[in-house]
């Protein structure tokens, strides 16, 4: 009897393996569609895992694409907590395949959002679409409206300029408004505006929702810049608050299911696009360590370290000749605590510019507590 994995080529069995492994050596990557060179554009944006993933290649001496720059005056701690740097463009969080297929539409003047400000007493304006990026509001609108115009300024150009594109899709469960089907990065109340389920509407996305909006963004991304590249990746974060009337557990795998099978599909779908499973290396449990941290939610130096060992490993060209990562975090060293002060900092950024993290039941909308 024959071997039904005879006629299969090598790399198609060894890299099925995944007993007798070191932890820090698995690897499920087997081939990539193209690779990054050390003068490409790379552009990131996402839900709060990316943040991670750009702080990686910025400091690893590739050609992390910032358009957006904070004054050269501003202290660098202080440009980071108004969301500069952070990713390419100062736009915060990008948590669903809308919101990024919003932002390129606005970014290009062919959707306006109706809902477009949010104003808390006399002096506080607030982004709806960037809750986070400015602690304390905009003290008026013209300062507002005068910010808002070169964001959107910086995204065209991210845009049109950019090589290569990784984002990390992190949630299906959105809030969108009734009126135009505006997406939010969370729902209206918690971090500023009023809910109103007259305005406002609960969707959560299923897999035929993702392609579309992510086929819709490769084709427009495209129609601006032919020869960009895209990398998705899904986050490794579970939700930490659901809006389904279920366990929170039960949303975060049917949210993280809903988005890999949709990865697959995409990738298959269009040209140019690669998948990165930094989903699979934390959330796996196969390299026999945890790379949750004690609140089982946040992923640890050690995770993030392994997932962008792997990814400079097949993505990026003469990676050797750039910064390691033992250099970058002191290397991988099986504990789960971070291990630089620039790494707590990163860490504390991340908490703070995450949206999510507001979703408690004492921010939430009278209307939506159980």
């Amino acid at each position: 009897m024959s071997h039904p994995y005879k006629d299969l080529p090598d790399h198609a069995l060894w890299r099925r393996a995944i007993s007798n492994v070191a932890a820090p050596d698995l690897d499920p990557v087997v081939d990539v569609p193209f690779t990054i060179g050390a003068h490409d554009k790379v552009a990131t944006s996402g839900s709060c895992f990316a943040q991670h993933i750009g702080r990686y290649l910025r400091e690893s001496g590739l050609n992390y694409y910032v358009t957006e720059t904070a004054n050269p005056i501003a202290q660098p701690n202080i440009a980071l907590n108004l969301g500069y740097g952070v990713f390419t463009a100062r736009y915060g969080n990008i948590y669903t395949s809308r919101q990024l297929l919003q932002l390129l539409r606005r970014a290009f003047g062919r959707f306006t959002p109706k809902e477009d400000v949010w104003v808390e007493g006399s002096t506080k304006i607030i982004d709806p679409f960037r809750p986070n990026i400015q602690p304390d509001g905009f003290s008026s609108m013209r300062e507002y409206r005068t910010d808002r115009e070169s964001h959107l300024h910086h995204i065209r150009e991210m845009f049109e300029n950019l090589d290569v594109l990784v984002f990390t899709l992190g949630l299906t469960e959105c809030w969108v408004s009734r009126e135009d089907g505006a997406v939010f990065p969370l729902c209206p109340g918690v971090l500023g505006g009023t809910f109103d389920g007259r305005r406002h509407e609960f969707v959560n996305l299923d897999v035929e929702d993702v392609v579309a909006d992510m086929t819709a963004f490769v084709s427009e991304l495209r129609a601006v810049n032919p020869e960009a590249r895209v990398i998705l990746t899904v986050s490794p974060v579970p939700l930490i608050a659901t809006a389904e009337p279920r366990h929170v557990l039960v949303s975060t795998v049917a949210s993280k299911s809903v988005l890999r099978v949709a990865c697959e599909k995409i990738v298959k779908a269009c040209k140019g696009v690669a998948y990165f499973p930094s989903y699979e290396i934390v959330t796996g449990g196969f390299g026999k360590t945890s790379y949750f941290a004690e609140d089982c939610r946040s992923v640890t130096e050690d995770g993030v370290a392994h997932v962008m060992r792997v990814f400079m490993r097949h993505y990026v060209r003469n990676s050797g000749a750039l910064r390691s990562l033992k250099e970058l975090v002191g290397g991988f060293t099986g504990r789960s605590t971070p291990q630089t002060s620039e790494v707590e900092e990163m860490a504390r950024v991340v908490r703070v510019m995450c949206e999510e993290e507001a979703l408690d039941l004492a921010n939430l909308p009278k209307s939506m507590k159980p």
